[in-house]
């Protein structure tokens, strides 16, 4: 019998392997979580059974997710796009759930004969059924969407704001939801009068919460964080999160409920980025918990002998989601034909939300077990084809609407006029504050520029102000070609996204292989892969920031300014040559930064071997593979490391190279 101990490490297990497989093949965590809760489930290899432990556990996954929620309910975000959030987000909610319902009535008119109370394809449904089952369709993947339209720079575009705004109500509709769905499935007394007294209750525990919490959290955090103890705040943390959902919970309401007040209440303080961080570890590993005891609720014998239900139940809800979205989109709130068909497209399916609504209609009995296994399924298929169906949205979009192409081409037209009658300007990518510096100083100096961003809101006010910035994208090649980059002195990418940088990179020495490219980047992990893709000068902000230091704390020690604009010269010059390398501490082992070169020290003792042999003969750079930075004698002079150097005992070596290379020199420098 496998203890505790034993399913623990199972589901660990489970979900790294997930995870990995993801990762390489380019697909959310989420689906490697589902995957792997099949495969160990009790349907397939019969690893793990779903325990009541363990879905207790899975449980808290969902309230840490509501937190995040409540954490990014942000009221003057709201009201920005309250057209876009409040409108088109409850349209497209309302509507679906709407629309399920009257399907679930259409059918039980049309097709009586069925006896769809008691056994439609075998499962027994009901309206509540229905209304359930609309909740969880209306939902869409924030997790897919919003991570592909970050990749290919479309957040701030017109689709994507309208995208954001559906995603944003629809993790707002999941609040009521979780009090409806239990309503729904209280099979004992009058639905309205189970209804009414949840609302009741909700509406108690919302005003006590609201009314006076927020300055009461505030008060009570403040007097946390002046402890000056990490592990305080993230116990209170918990302690804040888990106590408002318990709550929640002894007030007949979800403990979920409760999370998401938590949330709301600190996004409220200045307190809520450092929380965020905080609670970020809870929240992704219980939620992958959570998708590994949904994947086990999976029978793929089931799916199979259904494999036909499951290809419907997957294309009439993408096919419906897009037409409704698009419709809406387009008649209701005015937007162009390609933008609608571009947010239909981005949100036809299921989505995170899908799999607790679902789950939590099964639990209240308004789902029957045999019908959970073809829904999951197919919501588990509209994920998986999401991301083709973004990659192949702009020439789909393209042949469903000839007007998209002709906006596109009066797009191109209007950037192509500003830039007819310049040359040797710079095109600069991206508009924000370091773009507007840079215009700036290329204005104060005559030289021309043209400026390209996706935010229309920035283009707007920065094109009244008379600056010469248009609306576009500058990782397709339509853009930077209207923007005159045949003709262009440089080119500047502003914004730190090295996916990004590269695709424009490949524009440039396609089109234009002899125009300079300027990138942007944080710090110098991808210094070798922008500059084999083409770049001409790399700034990366950590480095260049540390040269600033240095030359600020170099003049303030009174040497010269001559000099020390020299020294920063010359550290550019070496294209940050030395200034990659420096020396690694426990926080800088990052997964990110572990593997990058560094610098680390060696001290040489009587006993060890390369003493008395010249410093070529120590540490051959062809079998070593790392570098000799710089010498310390015993007595404490520096000197240069020249190959002819002979060690003494007492010397201490500066070598750089990756940790693989230096533990290995280092043995081989020591050993006696």
């Amino acid at each position: 019998m496998a203890t505790t101990l034993d399913l623990t490490l199972l589901y660990l297990f489970a979900a790294v392997l997930g995870v990995v497989l993801c990762r390489l093949m380019k697909l959310p965590p989420m689906l490697g979580y589902l995957a792997v809760g099949v495969v160990i489930g009790p349907n397939a290899l019969a690893l793990a059974k779903d325990s009541a432990g363990v879905r207790h556990l899975a449980e808290f996954g969902v309230v840490f997710l509501m937190f995040v929620i409540g954490l990014e309910f942000n009221l003057p975000k709201l009201k920005s796009m309250r057209s876009l959030v409040f409108g088109l987000g409850f349209s497209q909610v309302g509507v679906t759930m709407l629309a399920t319902l009257a399907g679930y009535f259409a059918l039980d008119a049309v097709l009586p004969y069925f006896d769809i109370e008691h056994g439609l394809l075998g499962w027994s449904l009901s309206w509540q059924s229905a209304v359930a089952l609309g909740g969880a369709l209306a939902m869409s993947s924030t997790a897919i969407v919003v991570k592909m339209m970050a990749e290919r720079l479309e957040l701030d575009s017109q689709h994507g704001r309208r995208v954001m705004g559906i995603l944003l109500f629809q993790d707002l509709a999941v609040v009521p939801l979780l009090v409806l769905i239990p309503a729904l499935g209280d099979s004992g007394g009058d639905l309205l009068k189970t209804l009414a007294i949840a609302a009741a209750k909700a509406v108690v525990v919302l005003t006590l919460l609201l009314v006076g919490g927020q300055k009461l959290m505030h008060w009570w955090l403040t007097l946390v964080a002046r402890r000056k103890s990490e592990e305080l705040f993230m116990l209170n943390l918990l302690l804040v999160t888990l106590g408002l959902s318990w709550l929640t919970e002894r007030a007949g309401l979800s403990m979920a409920l409760g999370a998401f007040l938590a949330g709301m209440l600190i996004a409220e303080t200045e307190y809520k980025h450092q929380v965020e961080t905080d609670i970020r570890p809870f929240h992704d590993v219980l939620l992958g918990l959570f998708f590994i005891t949904i994947g086990m609720k999976l029978d793929w014998h089931i799916v199979v002998d259904s494999w036909a239900l499951v290809i419907v139940l997957t294309t009439l809800p993408v096919l419906f989601k897009f037409g409704l979205i698009t419709a809406l989109a387009r008649q209701l709130f005015g937007a162009d034909t390609g933008v609608a068909l571009r947010t239909g497209l981005y949100l036809a399916q299921a989505g995170e939300f899908g799999f607790v609504l679902l789950s939590l209609a099964t639990d209240n009995h308004l789902l029957p077990e045999r019908a959970q296994s073809p829904v999951l399924a197919a919501m588990v298929l509209s994920m998986l084809v999401t991301p083709f169906m973004i990659l192949g949205s702009n020439r789909l979009v393209m042949k469903l609407s000839s007007t998209d192409w002709l906006l596109q081409s009066l797009a191109m037209t209007k950037i192509a006029a500003k830039t007819l009658n310049i040359e040797k300007h710079v095109v600069i990518c991206g508009y924000g504050r370091s773009g507007q510096n840079l215009a700036r100083l290329l204005a104060q100096e005559g030289i021309p520029y043209m400026a390209l961003d996706l935010d229309p809101d920035r283009v707007q006010q920065a094109a009244a102000a008379g600056q010469n910035v248009v609306f576009g994208d500058a990782t397709r090649p339509q853009s930077l070609v209207a923007a005159g980059l045949a003709r262009a002195s440089a080119v500047v990418i502003t914004y730190p996204n090295t996916p990004s940088a590269k695709k424009i990179l490949h524009l440039v020495h396609e089109h234009a292989p002899k125009v300079p490219v300027v990138v942007r980047t944080i710090d110098d992990s991808s210094l070798d892969e922008l500059q084999n893709a083409g770049a001409t000068v790399i700034v990366p902000e950590a480095i260049e920031g540390s040269l600033m230091l240095a030359s600020q704390a170099l003049a303030l020690v009174g040497v010269p300014m001559r000099r020390v604009i020299r020294l920063v010269q010359t550290q550019r010059q070496a294209r940050y040559g030395i200034m990659r390398d420096y020396f690694h501490g426990g926080d800088d082992d990052t997964v990110d930064e572990i593997e990058l070169q560094r610098l680390q020290s060696v001290t040489l003792g009587d006993n060890a071997a390369c003493v008395g042999h010249t410093l070529a003969q120590s540490l051959a750079a062809e079998e070593m593979r790392v570098a000799v930075v710089s010498v310390r004698r015993a007595h404490g002079a520096v000197v240069a490391p020249d190959h002819g150097l002979v060690l003494e005992p007492g010397d201490t070596l500066v070598l750089s190279g990756r940790p693989q290379n230096l533990a290995r020199a280092e043995s081989m420098l020591l050993k006696g």
